[in-house]
Protein backbone atom coordinates (compact mmCIF):
# COMPACT_ATOMS: atom_id res chain seq x y z
CA UNK A 1 0.00 0.00 0.00
CA UNK A 2 1.28 3.27 -1.04
CA UNK A 3 -0.25 6.63 -1.93
CA UNK A 4 0.03 10.32 -1.59
CA UNK A 5 -3.04 12.53 0.01
CA UNK A 6 -3.77 16.62 0.97
CA UNK A 7 -3.32 16.97 4.50
CA UNK A 8 -6.58 18.85 4.78
CA UNK A 9 -8.36 16.05 3.42
CA UNK A 10 -7.13 13.47 5.41
CA UNK A 11 -7.72 15.88 8.54
CA UNK A 12 -11.15 16.34 8.21
CA UNK A 13 -11.68 12.68 7.48
CA UNK A 14 -9.87 11.78 10.43
CA UNK A 15 -11.47 14.48 12.95
CA UNK A 16 -14.69 12.51 12.12
CA UNK A 17 -13.66 8.95 12.68
CA UNK A 18 -12.31 10.93 15.88
CA UNK A 19 -16.12 11.65 17.41
CA UNK A 20 -17.22 7.92 16.83
CA UNK A 21 -14.07 5.80 18.41
CA UNK A 22 -14.17 5.18 21.93
CA UNK A 23 -10.95 6.85 23.68
CA UNK A 24 -11.41 3.63 26.26
CA UNK A 25 -11.71 0.74 24.06
CA UNK A 26 -11.47 -2.84 25.76
CA UNK A 27 -11.01 -4.39 22.22
CA UNK A 28 -7.22 -2.73 20.66
CA UNK A 29 -9.00 -2.90 17.24
CA UNK A 30 -11.84 -0.51 17.91
CA UNK A 31 -9.09 2.24 18.48
CA UNK A 32 -7.88 2.09 15.26
CA UNK A 33 -9.25 3.27 11.91
CA UNK A 34 -9.31 1.06 8.82
CA UNK A 35 -7.58 2.64 5.56
CA UNK A 36 -8.35 1.30 2.35
CA UNK A 37 -6.69 2.50 -1.15
CA UNK A 38 -7.87 1.20 -4.21
CA UNK A 39 -9.68 2.87 -7.36
CA UNK A 40 -7.71 6.40 -6.99
CA UNK A 41 -9.56 6.67 -3.67
CA UNK A 42 -8.61 6.27 0.29
CA UNK A 43 -11.19 4.80 2.76
CA UNK A 44 -11.85 5.13 6.00
CA UNK A 45 -13.75 3.12 8.54
CA UNK A 46 -14.12 3.90 12.10
CA UNK A 47 -16.55 1.93 14.14
CA UNK A 48 -17.35 1.48 18.10
CA UNK A 49 -19.65 -1.57 17.25
CA UNK A 50 -23.00 0.93 17.62
CA UNK A 51 -21.86 2.79 15.11
CA UNK A 52 -20.10 2.83 11.72
CA UNK A 53 -18.71 5.76 9.95
CA UNK A 54 -17.27 5.42 6.58
CA UNK A 55 -15.66 8.66 4.70
CA UNK A 56 -14.04 7.91 1.17
CA UNK A 57 -11.93 10.64 -0.07
CA UNK A 58 -11.71 10.38 -3.97
CA UNK A 59 -9.06 11.55 -7.14
CA UNK A 60 -6.33 10.66 -4.20
CA UNK A 61 -2.09 9.22 -6.03
CA UNK A 62 -2.30 5.71 -5.47
CA UNK A 63 1.29 4.22 -6.13
CA UNK A 64 0.03 0.62 -4.76
CA UNK A 65 -3.57 -0.19 -3.43
CA UNK A 66 -3.84 -2.33 -0.01
CA UNK A 67 -5.56 -1.50 3.53
CA UNK A 68 -4.38 -1.09 7.22
CA UNK A 69 -5.63 -0.22 10.87
CA UNK A 70 -3.78 2.26 12.68
CA UNK A 71 -4.62 4.09 16.15
CA UNK A 72 -7.14 6.62 15.01
CA UNK A 73 -5.85 9.21 17.73
CA UNK A 74 -2.26 8.86 17.08
CA UNK A 75 -2.87 9.66 13.27
CA UNK A 76 -4.98 12.32 13.53
CA UNK A 77 -2.87 13.91 15.96
CA UNK A 78 0.40 13.61 13.21
CA UNK A 79 -1.48 14.83 10.43
CA UNK A 80 -3.38 17.73 12.38
CA UNK A 81 0.35 19.26 13.06
CA UNK A 82 1.39 19.17 9.55
CA UNK A 83 1.15 22.27 7.95
CA UNK A 84 -2.21 22.55 6.12
CA UNK A 85 -2.55 21.69 2.60
CA UNK A 86 0.63 19.55 2.19
CA UNK A 87 0.83 16.12 0.75
CA UNK A 88 1.18 13.44 3.18
CA UNK A 89 3.05 10.32 1.64
CA UNK A 90 1.73 7.05 3.31
CA UNK A 91 3.22 3.22 2.63
CA UNK A 92 2.84 0.03 4.36
CA UNK A 93 6.39 -0.73 4.58
CA UNK A 94 5.74 -4.13 6.23
CA UNK A 95 2.69 -5.60 7.19
CA UNK A 96 2.81 -3.74 10.76
CA UNK A 97 4.10 -0.48 10.30
CA UNK A 98 2.35 2.55 8.49
CA UNK A 99 4.72 4.85 7.41
CA UNK A 100 3.66 9.04 6.89
CA UNK A 101 5.98 10.99 5.49
CA UNK A 102 5.35 14.96 4.77
CA UNK A 103 8.15 17.40 4.31
CA UNK A 104 11.23 16.89 6.85
CA UNK A 105 8.95 14.85 9.20
CA UNK A 106 8.66 10.70 9.28
CA UNK A 107 6.62 8.46 10.88
CA UNK A 108 6.24 5.12 11.51
CA UNK A 109 2.89 3.71 13.16
CA UNK A 110 1.91 0.27 14.31
CA UNK A 111 -0.53 -1.52 12.53
CA UNK A 112 -2.64 -3.94 13.50
CA UNK A 113 -4.06 -6.25 10.69
CA UNK A 114 -7.55 -5.69 8.76
CA UNK A 115 -8.56 -8.73 8.94
CA UNK A 116 -9.73 -8.18 12.39
CA UNK A 117 -12.03 -5.12 11.87
CA UNK A 118 -15.25 -5.17 12.69
CA UNK A 119 -17.50 -4.98 9.04
CA UNK A 120 -20.61 -5.20 8.91
CA UNK A 121 -22.74 -5.53 5.43
CA UNK A 122 -26.47 -4.82 5.41
CA UNK A 123 -29.09 -3.74 2.89
CA UNK A 124 -30.57 -0.66 3.59
CA UNK A 125 -31.85 -0.44 0.46
CA UNK A 126 -35.61 -0.73 0.91
CA UNK A 127 -37.13 2.77 2.29
CA UNK A 128 -34.80 5.17 1.14
CA UNK A 129 -36.07 8.74 1.52
CA UNK A 130 -33.94 12.00 1.06
CA UNK A 131 -33.77 15.15 3.05
CA UNK A 132 -32.05 18.25 2.58
CA UNK A 133 -28.54 18.40 5.19
CA UNK A 134 -29.63 22.03 6.31
CA UNK A 135 -33.22 21.01 7.17
CA UNK A 136 -31.62 17.80 9.26
CA UNK A 137 -29.14 20.26 10.82
CA UNK A 138 -31.82 22.69 11.79
CA UNK A 139 -33.73 20.10 13.06
CA UNK A 140 -31.42 17.85 15.49
CA UNK A 141 -30.21 21.50 16.41
CA UNK A 142 -33.32 22.44 17.75
CA UNK A 143 -33.95 19.26 19.83
CA UNK A 144 -30.12 17.72 20.62
CA UNK A 145 -29.90 19.96 24.13
CA UNK A 146 -32.80 18.36 25.59
CA UNK A 147 -31.61 14.99 25.00
CA UNK A 148 -31.50 13.61 28.79
CA UNK A 149 -28.09 12.09 30.26
CA UNK A 150 -30.32 9.51 32.92
CA UNK A 151 -29.17 6.77 32.26
CA UNK A 152 -31.85 4.87 33.64
CA UNK A 153 -34.41 5.98 31.23
CA UNK A 154 -32.48 4.84 27.73
CA UNK A 155 -35.16 5.70 25.70
CA UNK A 156 -34.87 9.33 26.67
CA UNK A 157 -31.24 9.63 25.77
CA UNK A 158 -32.00 9.97 21.93
CA UNK A 159 -34.30 12.38 19.61
CA UNK A 160 -37.54 10.67 18.93
CA UNK A 161 -37.85 10.53 14.99
CA UNK A 162 -41.07 9.85 13.10
CA UNK A 163 -43.49 10.83 10.60
CA UNK A 164 -46.60 13.42 11.60
CA UNK A 165 -49.47 14.86 9.56
CA UNK A 166 -50.88 18.08 9.56
CA UNK A 167 -53.86 19.12 7.51
CA UNK A 168 -52.66 16.80 5.03
CA UNK A 169 -48.91 17.87 5.10
CA UNK A 170 -46.66 15.60 6.10
CA UNK A 171 -43.81 16.22 8.23
CA UNK A 172 -40.27 15.01 9.71
CA UNK A 173 -40.76 15.65 13.40
CA UNK A 174 -37.91 15.50 16.06
CA UNK A 175 -38.76 15.40 19.87
CA UNK A 176 -36.34 15.58 23.07
CA UNK A 177 -37.37 15.49 26.38
CA UNK A 178 -35.09 14.99 29.95
CA UNK A 179 -38.53 15.30 31.57
CA UNK A 180 -37.86 18.88 32.63
CA UNK A 181 -38.50 20.47 29.41
CA UNK A 182 -38.55 19.40 25.78
CA UNK A 183 -38.02 20.61 22.14
CA UNK A 184 -40.42 19.71 19.47
CA UNK A 185 -39.48 20.68 15.98
CA UNK A 186 -40.11 19.24 12.45
CA UNK A 187 -39.54 19.77 8.48
CA UNK A 188 -42.08 19.60 5.79
CA UNK A 189 -41.73 16.35 3.63
CA UNK A 190 -42.59 16.61 0.01
CA UNK A 191 -44.71 12.86 0.32
CA UNK A 192 -45.53 10.82 2.87
CA UNK A 193 -42.71 8.22 3.47
CA UNK A 194 -42.11 4.87 4.50
CA UNK A 195 -40.09 5.31 8.09
CA UNK A 196 -40.77 3.37 10.79
CA UNK A 197 -40.82 5.99 14.22
CA UNK A 198 -37.80 5.33 15.65
CA UNK A 199 -35.38 7.29 18.68
CA UNK A 200 -31.67 8.61 17.48
CA UNK A 201 -29.01 7.77 20.19
CA UNK A 202 -27.26 10.85 21.53
CA UNK A 203 -23.61 10.03 19.99
CA UNK A 204 -24.99 9.53 16.65
CA UNK A 205 -27.25 12.75 16.82
CA UNK A 206 -23.58 14.35 17.61
CA UNK A 207 -21.65 12.57 14.99
CA UNK A 208 -24.62 13.50 12.61
CA UNK A 209 -24.09 17.35 12.99
CA UNK A 210 -20.73 17.86 12.64
CA UNK A 211 -21.05 15.72 9.56
CA UNK A 212 -23.88 18.21 8.39
CA UNK A 213 -22.08 21.14 9.24
CA UNK A 214 -19.91 21.07 6.14
CA UNK A 215 -22.02 19.51 4.20
CA UNK A 216 -24.87 21.04 1.30
CA UNK A 217 -27.02 18.81 -0.34
CA UNK A 218 -29.18 15.56 0.06
CA UNK A 219 -28.73 13.06 2.82
CA UNK A 220 -30.36 9.59 2.43
CA UNK A 221 -31.64 8.13 4.95
CA UNK A 222 -33.05 4.24 5.12
CA UNK A 223 -33.51 2.51 8.05
CA UNK A 224 -34.20 -1.43 8.65
CA UNK A 225 -35.56 -2.77 11.82
CA UNK A 226 -32.89 -1.86 14.60
CA UNK A 227 -30.51 0.23 12.23
CA UNK A 228 -30.43 3.52 10.38
CA UNK A 229 -28.18 4.57 7.72
CA UNK A 230 -27.72 8.66 6.82
CA UNK A 231 -25.87 9.01 3.64
CA UNK A 232 -23.89 11.67 2.39
CA UNK A 233 -21.60 12.73 -0.75
CA UNK A 234 -18.76 11.21 0.63
CA UNK A 235 -19.35 9.32 3.76
CA UNK A 236 -22.45 7.50 5.46
CA UNK A 237 -23.15 6.86 9.09
CA UNK A 238 -24.98 3.41 10.56
CA UNK A 239 -26.04 3.39 13.62
CA UNK A 240 -28.16 1.16 16.28
CA UNK A 241 -31.48 2.53 17.38
CA UNK A 242 -32.88 2.96 20.84
CA UNK A 243 -34.68 0.06 21.66
CA UNK A 244 -37.28 1.24 23.73
CA UNK A 245 -40.68 2.98 23.77
CA UNK A 246 -40.29 7.57 23.47
CA UNK A 247 -43.44 8.54 25.46
CA UNK A 248 -46.44 10.34 24.56
CA UNK A 249 -45.32 13.80 24.85
CA UNK A 250 -48.25 15.43 22.98
CA UNK A 251 -50.16 15.23 26.78
CA UNK A 252 -47.00 17.26 27.72
CA UNK A 253 -47.52 20.34 25.90
CA UNK A 254 -50.20 22.55 27.84
CA UNK A 255 -53.21 23.48 26.45
CA UNK A 256 -54.09 26.30 28.56
CA UNK A 257 -51.53 28.96 28.39
CA UNK A 258 -53.62 31.84 27.91
CA UNK A 259 -50.70 34.52 29.37
CA UNK A 260 -48.82 35.89 26.61
CA UNK A 261 -45.13 37.11 27.51
CA UNK A 262 -43.43 38.86 24.34
CA UNK A 263 -40.33 39.94 24.64
CA UNK A 264 -36.96 40.75 22.31
CA UNK A 265 -35.19 37.85 22.01
CA UNK A 266 -31.38 39.04 22.25
CA UNK A 267 -32.49 41.69 25.31
CA UNK A 268 -33.83 38.09 26.97
CA UNK A 269 -30.73 36.43 26.27
CA UNK A 270 -28.35 39.05 27.35
CA UNK A 271 -30.59 39.66 31.21
CA UNK A 272 -31.24 35.82 31.24
CA UNK A 273 -26.88 35.26 31.02
CA UNK A 274 -26.30 38.48 32.92
CA UNK A 275 -28.11 37.72 35.82
CA UNK A 276 -27.51 34.06 36.16
CA UNK A 277 -23.91 34.98 36.74
CA UNK A 278 -24.24 35.23 40.25
CA UNK A 279 -24.95 31.70 40.73
CA UNK A 280 -22.05 29.31 40.61
CA UNK A 281 -23.20 26.28 39.63
CA UNK A 282 -26.19 27.53 37.09
CA UNK A 283 -28.28 25.64 39.62
CA UNK A 284 -29.93 28.72 41.11
CA UNK A 285 -33.31 29.66 39.45
CA UNK A 286 -33.95 32.93 37.51
CA UNK A 287 -36.75 34.23 38.91
CA UNK A 288 -39.36 35.92 37.32
CA UNK A 289 -41.45 38.71 38.59
CA UNK A 290 -43.86 39.96 35.85
CA UNK A 291 -45.84 42.81 36.13
CA UNK A 292 -47.44 44.80 33.35
CA UNK A 293 -45.69 45.26 30.24
CA UNK A 294 -42.17 44.64 32.68
CA UNK A 295 -40.23 41.46 33.51
CA UNK A 296 -37.95 41.18 36.41
CA UNK A 297 -35.16 38.69 36.56
CA UNK A 298 -32.97 38.23 39.46
CA UNK A 299 -30.82 35.67 41.02
CA UNK A 300 -30.06 34.92 44.52
CA UNK A 301 -27.28 32.86 45.55
CA UNK A 302 -26.14 32.56 49.06
CA UNK A 303 -22.77 32.19 48.84
CA UNK A 304 -22.29 35.08 45.57
CA UNK A 305 -24.96 37.31 46.12
CA UNK A 306 -27.92 38.53 43.93
CA UNK A 307 -28.30 40.34 40.55
CA UNK A 308 -31.60 41.29 39.16
CA UNK A 309 -32.50 43.29 35.63
CA UNK A 310 -35.67 44.86 34.35
CA UNK A 311 -36.84 44.45 30.37
CA UNK A 312 -39.38 46.60 29.25
CA UNK A 313 -41.70 43.09 27.37
CA UNK A 314 -45.86 43.16 26.39
CA UNK A 315 -47.52 41.25 28.85
CA UNK A 316 -50.98 42.06 30.76
CA UNK A 317 -50.81 39.78 33.78
CA UNK A 318 -48.96 40.08 37.54
CA UNK A 319 -47.12 36.62 37.35
CA UNK A 320 -44.17 35.09 39.90
CA UNK A 321 -42.54 31.90 38.34
CA UNK A 322 -39.06 30.85 38.49
CA UNK A 323 -36.56 28.53 35.89
CA UNK A 324 -33.32 27.05 34.97
CA UNK A 325 -31.26 29.81 33.87
CA UNK A 326 -29.78 27.21 31.49
CA UNK A 327 -32.61 25.94 30.11
CA UNK A 328 -33.88 29.58 28.87
CA UNK A 329 -30.57 30.12 27.54
CA UNK A 330 -30.55 26.46 25.58
CA UNK A 331 -34.04 27.52 23.96
CA UNK A 332 -33.45 31.48 23.04
CA UNK A 333 -30.01 30.80 21.80
CA UNK A 334 -31.55 27.95 18.88
CA UNK A 335 -34.39 30.66 18.22
CA UNK A 336 -34.06 32.71 15.02
CA UNK A 337 -36.41 35.78 14.97
CA UNK A 338 -36.31 39.25 16.44
CA UNK A 339 -38.79 38.25 19.43
CA UNK A 340 -39.14 35.30 21.98
CA UNK A 341 -42.95 34.34 23.16
CA UNK A 342 -43.64 32.77 26.45
CA UNK A 343 -46.41 31.06 27.24
CA UNK A 344 -47.81 30.70 30.84
CA UNK A 345 -50.29 29.37 33.23
CA UNK A 346 -49.55 29.35 36.75
CA UNK A 347 -46.62 29.46 39.07
CA UNK A 348 -46.58 25.81 39.46
CA UNK A 349 -47.25 24.28 35.50
CA UNK A 350 -45.27 24.09 32.49
CA UNK A 351 -44.16 27.40 30.07
CA UNK A 352 -44.28 27.15 26.38
CA UNK A 353 -42.12 28.71 24.70
CA UNK A 354 -42.60 29.63 21.10
CA UNK A 355 -40.13 31.81 17.99
CA UNK A 356 -42.49 33.46 16.29
CA UNK A 357 -39.97 33.67 12.95
CA UNK A 358 -40.45 29.79 13.39
CA UNK A 359 -44.10 27.54 13.60
CA UNK A 360 -42.31 24.47 13.36
CA UNK A 361 -40.42 24.17 16.86
CA UNK A 362 -42.02 24.53 20.39
CA UNK A 363 -40.43 23.66 23.82
CA UNK A 364 -41.77 23.14 27.12
CA UNK A 365 -39.85 24.46 30.59
CA UNK A 366 -41.16 23.30 33.70
CA UNK A 367 -40.38 25.69 36.63
CA UNK A 368 -38.52 25.48 39.70
CA UNK A 369 -40.07 24.78 42.70
CA UNK A 370 -39.50 28.20 45.36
Amino acid sequence: MKFNVNQQDLQQALSYCQGVIEKRSTLPILSNVLLDVNNSQLILTATDLDLIFVHQIKDIEVIEEGKTTTVSSTIYDIVRKFPSGKKINLSLSDKNKLQIESDKSNFNLNCISPSEFPLTDENFNDNEFSIDSKNLLKLLNKCKFSISNDETRHYLSGIYLHQTEVEDKNYLTAVATDSHRMSISKIRLDQKISFDPIILPKKTIFQLVSLLDNYDGQVKISNIKSKIKFELNNSFLISKLIDGKFPNYIQVIPKNNQKKLEVDLKSFLGSVDRVASVSLDKKDGVKFNLTKDALNLSVNNTNSGDGNETLGVKFDHNLEISFNSRYLIDVASQLNGEKVEIFFNDTGSPALIKDPSDFDSIYVVMPMKG
